[in-house]
């Protein structure tokens, strides 16, 4: 690998392979760029715009590193995105997650502490009880005995831990936003994964759809989220058995009400947890049952690519109303 050679591919807005890609992200992840090249090279990508191969190339190098988990079977799903939104939302994927887990899906939740919203997917978990998994082998006992898996990043990726003084020292968004939602160590079969910008959803989805990703959706939300809400029209590309669709999807054809992006906000933690109580337990601000409804109708879609999104999105939004069931949080 010759680094000022690719450095100088990426100035000049030319797109590197996958292996030259995966040979620097290697390199990268040992230690053997510098400072200086780390630094010129997660900027030009983002300056020139990553694409799909580069991304798909950082990705499977990530997961060489990973404490992967083996031996789950079926089916497994996972909701999260990749934060960045900047909308200090309620942390609606966690409350997906769980209303999944309580209709007993298996749900393999990989996530961090806050980035984008007022309280990230750890922050609730915790909050609630529920255990942050450090070790591969702790999550299938977990999902037998809850449905429910909450994969705490750091602990399965030690070697983001050596570009985490680059990447702070940098301050903006890089690939390795983009990588997050992509690096879940139970590998899901299924995933929604959101992000802020209409221009990450193709690259995005082409990795899952490299990755062998049975049913998928990538999601813009309407007002920039970076997933499904009842403010406006909604950008999903799915993905199903490889292959890939573009559609809107409109809350109000599902009977959801318009609302504004505030009644999705939270102005601290302490309120984003009371808020997540809320909805688990059928109660709380309309708007925020109906983003999770939004949401949920859409994992019950790809769980069942034959059932009739109207029909997902209904049944969604009587779960939601009438709170969980099984799994003792309320």
């Amino acid at each position: 690998m010759n680094i000022q050679k690719s450095l100088n591919k990426i100035c000049d807005k030319q797109d590197i392979d996958y292996q030259e890609s995966q040979d620097i992200f290697r390199a990268l992840f040992e230690g053997d760029l510098s400072a200086a090249q780390s630094g010129a090279l997660l900027l030009g990508l983002r300056l020139k715009g990553e694409t799909g191969e580069e991304l798909a190339a950082a990705v499977s190098v990530a997961l060489e590193r990973a404490r992967l988990v083996s031996g789950i079977k079926g089916a497994r799903i996972d909701t999260c995105g990749t934060g960045g939104d900047g909308r200090n939302s309620f942390n609606c994927s966690t409350a997906v997650a769980f209303f999944l887990a309580d209709l007993g899906v298996k749900v393999v939740k990989h996530g961090n502490r806050a980035v984008s919203s007022s309280c990230g997917s750890a922050d609730v978990v915790e909050a609630l009880g529920l255990p942050l998994l450090s070790d591969p082998l702790m999550v299938e006992p977990e999902l037998a005995k809850t449905n429910f898996a909450f994969l705490f990043a750091p602990h399965f990726h030690p070697s983001f831990a050596g570009v985490a003084s680059l990447r702070r020292e940098l301050g903006i968004r890089s690939i390795f936003n983009l990588m997050g939602p992509l690096l879940n160590p139970a590998r899901p079969t299924h995933q929604i994964l959101g992000v802020p910008g209409e221009s990450f959803m193709p690259i995005m989805a082409a990795v899952l759809q490299k990755n062998n990703v049975s049913s998928a959706a990538v999601v813009h939300g309407a007002e920039g989220f970076d997933e499904l809400t009842p403010c406006g029209g909604n950008k999903v590309i799915f993905l199903h058995e490889g292959n890939l669709k573009e559609e809107i999807i409109d809350p109000q054809e599902y009977g959801f009400a318009a609302c504004l992006p505030e009644a999705m906000a939270c102005k601290d933690k302490q309120e984003a947890l009371l808020r997540q109580k809320e909805v688990l337990c059928g109660t709380g601000p309309e708007a925020m049952q109906d983003m999770v409804a939004l949401n949920l109708g859409l994992g019950l879609h790809l769980l069942e690519p034959g059932k009739k999104l109207a029909k997902c999105m209904f049944l969604a939004r009587d779960i939601v109303r009438s709170g969980l069931k099984n799994l003792k949080v309320c």
